[in-house]
């Protein structure tokens, strides 16, 4: 009913349609965000696991929090998985959820803002406290028409919130959004880590290292206490589907959302081994999205590993081999390719052929619960479900 709708409305139009779903959707559930702490957390890359430090940190200050983020929806301790292929919910969902996270007790709200949510005016009438900004690089660049538009498409949440604003200011593009007026800005950077020394944090990656500064900035500014924060961070041993390492020996088998070249790019950087091979298992997503990225992925791909496999990820109406083609199209040794469109399958051959001291590394899903197809239809998934099936087999 909703798309029909959309459909019947002119294009000058599509704003205020948006618009006004976000007021209705405040307005029915009584304005909850007034009376929490919301904190919005965009970027390119990073915008869960922030989501999820922030958790943590706040609730091991003693405040009862709730989370919405692409990997979970988590009110106290009652949490379920994602399973909206959405990570932005829509006004409604969104609205209740706030609502519901109030009626239970929370004091606080962490939500990952993307720029399509924003698109939609998901983020208005949400009383925003604080904002932090994470990183920015290329994607969604077709929806949106351009670099430039996808920043400013994350540049409204820092537009609407006259709070706190949390930055990167290593990223390239801090500039613009420390221009934004708020009540206090914090700034943070790499070498920030020294403070915390000694730190005993255990994700892999500079990245992560990223996203532990961003959480622990955003305790600083909410004046929470830093060796509370930074503790609540070294409990931290996995986030699921987020450089998660499901096989351990004889060799390694890791999942991970990777799905933007920039993000793909770190994921390997972070797992190379001279001991041993890496295995890459990926794809693309389809549906007509951001095709300019399959080349470059594959690029990449090409740059760090030594067998990679192309494959399914969510290819929705878009020939899938087409996909994997114009991924492959990036890799200068094709010997080094091999395409498997079953992703199980492209599963089992990484992991069969992976020797002592390798490792396979399965992205572009993470935790996701699906795979969207042709017609609509969505498959029920689990990358890393699907890893300890199969090495049960080999």
């Amino acid at each position: 009913m909703k798309s029909l709708l959309r459909k019947m409305i002119p294009g000058f139009a599509v704003g205020w349609y948006h618009f006004s779903l976000a007021f209705l959707g405040a307005f029915l559930f009584g304005f909850p965000s007034k009376r929490l702490t919301v904190v919005g957390v965009t970027g390119t890359n990073g915008k869960s696991t922030v989501v999820d430090f922030i958790s943590r940190i706040l609730e091991a200050s003693g405040q009862k929090t709730a989370s919405a983020s692409s990997i979970r929806f988590k009110i106290g301790r009652e949490e379920i998985p994602n399973s909206l292929k959405m990570t932005m919910p829509g006004r409604f969902k969104l609205q209740k959820f706030l609502k519901k996270a109030l009626k239970e007790g929370c004091r606080f709200a962490v939500l990952e803002v993307t720029s399509e949510g924003i698109k939609q005016s998901r983020h208005k009438f949400i009383d925003f406290k604080a904002a932090v900004f994470t990183n920015l690089t290329p994607e969604h660049i077709e929806s949106h028409g351009g670099f430039e538009n996808y920043k400013k498409a994350k540049g409204k949440l820092f537009s609407s919130c006259k709070k706190i604003h949390v930055i990167n200011s290593d990223d390239p593009n801090a500039e613009y959004f420390l221009s934004f007026p708020a009540e206090k800005k914090v700034e943070y950077r790499f070498e920030d880590i020294g403070k915390y020394q000694p730190f005993d944090f255990k994700l892999l990656g500079k990245f992560n290292i990223y996203n532990a500064l961003a959480a622990l900035a955003v305790g600083s500014a909410l004046g929470l206490d830093g060796k509370t924060s930074k503790k609540a961070l070294e409990k931290v041993d996995v986030i699921p589907g987020r450089m998660e390492e499901v096989v351990s020996s004889p060799f390694k088998a890791v999942v991970d959302y990777a799905h933007t070249p920039d993000s793909l790019k770190k994921v390997y950087e972070a797992l190379k081994s001279e001991r041993g091979r890496m295995i890459c298992v990926l794809g693309s997503c389809g549906g007509g999205r951001d095709k300019w990225k399959r080349p470059e992925m594959g690029k990449i791909a090409g740059s760090f590993c030594d067998k990679i496999i192309l494959t399914n990820e969510d290819p929705y109406e878009e020939p899938p081999l087409k996909i994997l083609e114009d991924i492959e199209k990036g890799v200068s040794d094709s010997s080094i390719v091999e395409k498997i469109l079953d992703r199980r399958e492209a599963i089992k051959k990484a992991l069969s052929i992976a020797r002592e001291n390798d490792t396979v590394i399965v992205t572009g899903k993470g935790c996701e619960p699906w795979m969207c197809v042709g017609k609509g239809k969505k498959i029920p998934w689990s990358d890393k479900e699907i890893i300890l099936e199969e090495i049960k087999k080999i």
